[in-house]
């Protein structure tokens, strides 16, 4: 399983705060086992799996000033982050 963070920021529409991830490297069957216990807006689109979650502003993980300065940082953690959340969504079988 792979994570890359492929969006990040604020919805002008909704006015919260968001991460979307792009997941590959996985089985239908384990997409569908993910669809159903995510937390998040789940899209399916040419075999890979688009997790959005939102944040209210004081959790967004992107807001601090050291965020600002190394982007790059905060990428990798989350996509870490999201790969162990991931997971242990599975390991509840």
């Amino acid at each position: 399983m792979e994570v890359k963070i492929v969006d990040y920021g604020a919805s002008t529409s909704s006015k919260r705060y968001y991460v979307t991830c792009k997941v590959t490297g996985i089985d239908l069957e384990t997409q569908k086992k993910l669809e159903k216990r995510v937390e998040g807006k789940v899209t399916l689109k040419n075999g890979d799996m688009y997790i959005t979650t939102y944040f209210e502003e004081e959790y967004f993980p992107f807001k601090s000033q050291e965020a600002q300065y190394k982007p790059e940082d905060f990428v990798a953690r989350e996509e870490i982050e999201m790969i162990v959340y991931l997971t242990s969504l599975l390991e509840e079988d």
